[in-house]
């Protein structure tokens, strides 16, 4: 880094080009100052304050291609778009730009420009010309900014500025926004409720949910009710309420009290029949595919008009479970037709002869979650329901549901569902990972369960930033993991201690003249910026281990830094025939400067009492393809390997360590023990936020390969498999070579017989 890059958080509209910029080229560090009331760039002894100078000055730093003449222009445009505040006039602006783009990659040339950066920032900080981009009439424009939003270091550049949002100094500001969510919240009285299924595990998603729940509930000094919705006893156990249970603990959530959908059977059995009796449920038999079939076309239900006692009767066939029961099913009287279709005389009951894990063999009929939600929560004093906006369509209905039983309303409050890219949040899919053996249970470090995010190293409190952070959001968008981390790295780096690691395949062994003819050993801090850590004990020896890919980079007499001991000077270096470094000799040069070496390297002393073996464990996601459409298949989406595997020796203070403690390897990242005792010690890699650490490493959206190739070729073309329909050579089967006139010296063809 040659510069600085001073931003405000609460600049409006952001320099965004500015921060993109400055990531892109790595000439200005980004420092986030709320003091700041306009970007500013220190770069080689000289100020720059406005955006476009900014860009303009870091893209000629960073070595940007550009065209003077054509960039002001577009320099002028970016500017331009923010202000316009007519409708018609800004699409003309974007008409104008996506007719530019249509053959264009870049604004001008073949190569990315200030320009690219400047239009691409001053779109996104523009709400309005965001909204009008949603209508998909600019598609060219559209696919220019995918693409700069898509690069590495733009979503490095954004996910970085989404964790100085989260940091703990702005959660008042975040809680603010969360007032604003409540409608009539009065302190003191506010109730809410967090109704897991317990059918799985909870994931990343119920997460959020039951964090929101808790977070209304303290920030109104009210109560959170944990409610277990079972309704369904083919799904249920009583062990995954267990597993519930204890996950929340681990994301210290705690209910004010506990209950279950089930407690409720005989009340809500007495409010179905009320239902029918006053005309606002009926029963019907219409097979499933059939009544879907007449819910989406508007056709009403051949029972729909059937008499009260005709209804009652086929209640309580379904009551007692006989096999004429089981044919039908409770529907609510809402509508036929209704434009939305979720109003379309939903089911509120069904029969189901299973037993309930709680119930036993009790009831043969269960209400359905849109029956038994709105009117629990009702009973239960719930003031505020909240649920993801996937449910909007359905909240008619949930007050309809209150109404046609005359319960006390209840206010409900939307967020968005979290949905991350390369995950799967489905329980059946889920369960399908763990039936196929492709991990080791629910608590795999690859799932997006509580548990497996835990096991991986995020903490509870990145976990609760990072909620607050998106909770107010109503876009539905899949989310990249680099933001999640990044606060988790923000929250893991003061107080996680400082260890070392070599890999053991390709080691090198060093030898240090003028280092110690007897170990020695000294008193270091773990972390040197938080003393409070502690300290460790460091051997050092005449005798040092490195690692490879360092031995490699090392010129003869180059002056390096040995990390916790000082210079030394590379005298010689013993490299086998393939090119791997087998031995070094060093001089130590204590007297040395390590300001003025380019390299600091870490090493480990070569004595057994100082290393002890360990695994150094990392992952990739499960799926290859960022979102799985409906139609995709699971199987062709499977990431070929996903679990990686390192022996290394590690400093032997780690081997105080206990299961699920976080640390540092220096210059290899964060790792959490999963395994401490054993015969090697297993460390769990945390990611730490980086774009590019956390790109899918199986390739990027597409499936393992199905395409065969040929085992043998006649010619330069490989033939492959493919539903290409043939057509016959232009010029049959012989072979043709052109002549020309030319002074060129002939050649033999290489791929002639």
């Amino acid at each position: 880094m040659t510069g600085t890059l001073t931003l405000s958080t609460k600049l409006s509209p952001f320099p965004y080009a500015a921060l993109a910029v400055a990531t892109y080229t790595t000439q200005a560090e980004v420092v986030f100052d709320d003091g700041a009331t306009e970007p500013i760039l220190d770069l080689n002894a000289s100020k720059v304050e406005s955006e476009d100078g900014i860009v303009q000055t870091l893209a000629k730093a960073g070595g940007l291609a550009d065209d003077s003449a054509k960039s002001q222009a577009f320099f002028a445009i970016a500017k331009k778009i923010p202000t316009i505040t007519a409708v018609p006039d800004l699409l003309t602006a974007l008409d104008s730009l996506d007719d530019h783009l249509a053959f264009r990659t870049f604004l001008i040339g073949h190569d990315i420009t200030a320009s690219d950066f400047m239009l691409w920032g001053a779109i996104k900080g523009s709400v309005k010309t965001l909204g009008l981009l949603k209508n998909n009439k600019h598609v060219h424009l559209s696919r220019f900014l995918n693409h700069i939003e898509s690069l590495p270091t733009t979503q490095s550049a954004l996910s970085l500025l989404i964790a100085e949002k989260a940091s703990g100094r702005r959660s008042n500001k975040v809680a603010a926004s969360f007032a604003l969510g409540l409608q009539d919240a009065v302190d003191g009285q506010v109730v809410t409720r967090f109704p897991p299924e317990p059918s799985g595990y909870l994931h990343i998603g119920h997460a959020k949910a039951a964090l929101l729940n808790q977070y209304f509930a303290k920030m109104y000094h009210g109560k959170m009710i944990i409610r277990f919705d079972d309704t369904n006893p083919t799904k249920e156990r009583s062990e995954f309420e267990e597993t519930i249970l204890e996950d929340l603990a681990l994301l210290d959530i705690h209910g004010d009290a506990i209950s279950h959908t089930s407690d409720y059977f005989d009340k809500l059995y007495e409010l179905c029949i009320k239902m029918i009796e006053t005309g606002k449920a009926y029963a019907d038999d219409t097979v499933q595919e059939q009544m879907r079939a007449e819910r989406m076309d508007g056709i009403a239900s051949k029972h729909r008009d059937d008499s009260v006692e005709d209804n009652l009767k086929h209640f309580a066939e379904m009551k007692a479970g006989t096999q004429e029961g089981l044919r039908w099913c409770i529907r609510a009287k809402l509508s036929v037709d209704d434009p939305n279709k979720a109003l379309r005389d939903p089911v509120i009951y069904r029969c189901n002869v299973l037993p309930h894990h709680r119930t036993g063999d009790k009831w043969k009929i269960y209400p359905t979650y849109d029956f038994a939600c709105p009117v629990v929560d009702s009973l239960e004093g719930v003031t505020h329901a909240l649920r993801t906006n996937e449910y909007r369509d359905r909240n008619p209905q949930y007050s309809w549901m209150i109404a046609a039983l005359a319960l006390r309303p209840v206010h409900i409050w939307d967020f968005s569902r979290l949905n991350f890219v390369y995950t799967l949040l489905s329980k059946r899919k889920l369960h399908w990972f763990v039936d196929s053996g492709l991990v080791r249970g629910w608590d795999d470090p690859r799932f997006p369960t509580v548990r497996g995010i835990r096991r991986r190293g995020m903490t509870v409190e990145a976990l609760r930033q990072f909620m607050l952070l998106v909770g107010p959001s109503q876009a539905i968008v899949s989310l990249e993991w680099d933001s999640i981390w990044a606060i988790n790295k923000k929250v893991i780096d003061p107080v996680a201690p400082r260890f070392w690691a070599v890999a053991t395949d390709k080691m090198v062994r060093v030898t240090i003249k003028g280092g110690p003819e007897a170990p020695e050993v000294k008193s270091l801090p773990k972390h040197k910026k938080n003393p409070e850590v502690g300290e460790k004990q460091t051997t050092y020896t005449s005798q040092v281990l490195v690692e490879q890919e360092d031995a490699l980079s090392f010129a003869d007499n180059e002056e390096i830094t040995l990390m916790d001991w000082g210079n030394a000077i590379v005298r010689s270096k013993t490299v086998d025939y393939s090119g791997i470094v087998t031995a070094i000799e060093m001089e130590l040069h204590l007297a040395g400067d390590f300001r003025k070496t380019s390299k600091k390297i870490h090493w480990l002393p070569q004595a057994s009492s100082a290393v002890v073996p360990v695994v150094l464990l990392d992952y990739d996601y499960l799926i290859t393809k960022k979102k799985l459409e409906e139609n995709d298949e699971l199987g062709d989406f499977v990431t070929p390997v996903t679990e990686f595997r390192e022996d290394a020796l590690a400093d032997a203070n780690v081997v105080g360590l206990k299961r699920g403690d976080i640390i540092q390897f220096e210059r290899k990242g964060y790792f959490i023990v999963d395994q401490a005792g054993g015969e090697k010690m297993e460390f769990i890699k945390i990611p730490d936020g980086k774009a590019a650490n956390l790109a899918s490493k199986a390739g990027a959206g597409t499936a393992t390969p199905k395409t065969t190739i040929s085992a043998t070729t006649t010619g330069i073309d490989t033939p492959v498999d493919t539903k290409m329909y043939k057509v016959p050579k232009v010029y049959g089967d012989d072979d043709v070579i052109p002549k020309a006139e030319t002074k060129m010296y002939p050649v033999k063809n290489i791929y002639s017989a």
